[in-house]
């Protein structure tokens, strides 16, 4: 049995997340959010009762309709019609961990108490989430404005028993996967649709998802360009730490210290025949992965912000008895938190790939292409050419999407942070890195066979040794897509 993670209104860590992901765990909400729900719900319902005022999106209108008032008896149907309306996504579907993370950001959102929520609606995202029972969510719809609309209205059909899940491994009909698991649907009551559609979880969710692949994949770039400066025979310093004192980023600083302790002790830096100073892509390691890990770690901060955020509208508060209508839904600073955050992480791969390219060239005592018999075998020639592909199509990607506004909803919604573009943009984007390091890693670890007898340092001879046990030293031309494969397969198992 998973064991279970409670959910409080202190929010959750990026750590937190981490933990209930990779170790599946199971949610439960504490008796201070059942309190925080419980009592927001309460206020709300009484302030509806004999109450004339319009209070937006829960008895009006919605987008430019804000002013057609809804009678009390049409307030269920209405935020019914809410979902069922706004479920206009298109395009690929999403990533099923990526669902799973939204399914977590909403409850997390929720249980802070300020949505007017009933406590059985966010218990039943509780059930989805505990259940793996993952609604079908598509790519594009949401403007990153007014909340992602159409991809939290996907996330939320399920529980009027409409749209379609994944539930062990199988797309299934929601309406019939609840009837076989004995579960009633929802019938949503005032302002529960637009507590469930107004909100940042799938940008969030994006951002999260990369923000976890990339923590493990910026120590990757350290580790393995610390291989290829070896199996490059570079000098060590400018990894000194005195230069790196003279320029206190401390991404720049980190990155400099890891790559020293990496190296220490390796046989090959004590070889003599160096040249008097390596290319950009070896010598500035750390003034190139310092900046990006330096705005890793500020998008760290601001993700930990907005995970933690209320962000739908309006917003429910019970102890001030007010119930404001504001714009928490607006995505724009996760948006451009994105949008620097596919740049910096694109350096990453660009660089490797100028190490890459180093690797083949037939210098510094490397053989053309890093193989026996150059000419016959091409060996590493159109590894490299992938490489540079998925950089080029990185730097596509760059194109900050935040720059775009499209006025929508008759002009009520006039400036939108297509932060759900940027989110999109970014998971790409990290993928296309992971390749790239893989790539890199076979390429440095087939040029240090050239480089024996001498060893590099007790921890990148093990990771060698752990490589080679996955993936052979290459004597003459094979299919290397299925080696890139396996290389990416060992960095996220290895993790």
């Amino acid at each position: 049995m998973n064991q279970f993670f409670s959910i409080t209104p202190k929010g959750l860590s990026l750590s937190d997340i981490r933990n209930i992901i990779s170790n599946r765990l199971r949610l439960s909400l504490s008796s201070d959010s059942v309190e925080r729900i419980n009592t927001n719900r309460r206020y709300l319902e009484e302030k509806l009762k004999n109450n004339d005022q319009a209070f937006y999106g829960i008895n009006t209108g919605f987008g430019s309709l804000c002013d057609q008032k809804i009678s009390n008896e049409e307030l269920k149907k209405l935020q019914i019609n809410l979902v069922i309306s706004h479920a206009c996504g298109v395009g690929k579907e999403i990533e099923l961990p990526i669902v799973k993370l939204m399914l977590l950001l909403k409850i997390n959102a929720l249980s802070f108490g300020f949505s007017g929520i009933r406590l059985e609606t966010v218990e039943k995202l509780i059930f989805f989430f505990n259940n793996d029972i993952l609604p079908v969510v598509f790519e594009s719809g949401s403007l990153g404005a007014s909340g992602d609309l159409a991809p939290l209205a996907h996330l939320s059909l399920p529980l009027i028993g409409e749209g379609m899940v994944y539930y062990q491994n199988k797309k299934v009909k929601s309406s019939e996967l609840l009837r076989n698991l004995n579960q009633e649907i929802i019938e949503l009551d005032s302002k529960e649709g637009l507590a469930l559609l107004n909100g940042t979880q799938f940008m969030a969710a994006h951002a999260t998802h990369s923000y976890l692949k990339l923590e493990s994949l910026f120590e990757w770039s350290n580790k393995i360009a610390a291989l290829s400066l070896d199996a490059f025979n570079c000098r060590l310093s400018p990894f000194d730490p005195k230069p790196h004192q003279l320029r206190l980023y401390p991404g720049q600083k980190y990155c400099a210290s890891k790559i020293s302790k990496f190296l220490m002790d390796s046989d090959l830096v004590g070889v003599k025949e160096k040249s008097v100073q390596d290319p950009y892509s070896f010598r500035c390691i750390p003034q190139v992965h310092g900046a990006s890990f330096d705005v890793l770690n500020d998008f760290s901060s601001k993700l930990s912000i907005e995970i933690n955020s209320v962000t739908d509208n309006p917003i429910v508060f019970d102890d001030e008895d007010e119930i404001i209508s504001a714009g928490n839904f607006h995505g724009q600073p996760i948006a451009l938190a994105m949008d620097f955050m596919a740049i910096a992480a694109a350096e990453l791969g660009s660089i490797s790939e100028r190490r890459i390219y180093k690797l083949i060239s037939g210098t510094r005592g490397l053989p053309p292409f890093l193989i026996e018999n150059p000419g016959l075998n091409s060996g590493f020639m159109i590894a490299q050419y992938t490489a540079a592909s998925l950089v080029s199509k990185n730097k596509i990607l760059c194109h900050p999407a935040s720059v775009d506004s499209i006025e929508s909803s008759n002009g009520q919604e006039d400036h939108v942070s297509m932060g759900s573009i940027a989110g999109v943009k970014l998971v790409e984007v990290i993928k296309n890195i992971h390749s790239v390091l893989s790539i890199e890693l076979l390429t440095s670890a087939q040029a240090m066979n050239f480089r024996r007898p001498r060893k590099s340092s007790p921890e990148l001879e093990r990771l060698l040794s752990d490589f080679r046990n996955k993936i052979p030293y290459i004597k003459e031309d094979v299919i290397m897509h299925d080696l890139i494969i396996k290389s990416e397969k060992f960095l996220l198992e290895n993790i």
